[in-house]
């Protein structure tokens, strides 16, 4: 199994949705798109000119927006206990 294959295995068991596809881009060069979401948000999208640079970005990218909303909802908790 290759390594942007666990990764999406991963996510998938996760519970993310996935997708990714290759393309010309207009010179000529083959590029990466990969996307994930789950029904809670908004797609997440990366593009790349290797599959596995892909894969890990969207790893990358997945993690920041996870730990984000973890944070606000954290800060959300906090501040509404705070104002009782």
């Amino acid at each position: 199994m290759k390594y942007w294959e666990i990764i999406a295995d991963n996510l998938s068991k996760a519970g993310w949705s996935l997708g990714w596809v290759s393309a010309i881009d207009s010179r000529g060069q083959t590029i990466w798109i990969v996307d994930a979401h789950r029904d809670d948000g908004k797609p997440l999208v990366v593009r790349a000119h290797e599959v596995l640079t892909a894969f890990i970005e969207l790893e990358s990218l997945i993690r920041k927006n996870v730990a984000s909303r973890q944070l606000a909802v954290f800060l959300g908790n906090r501040f509404m206990k705070g104002s009782k």
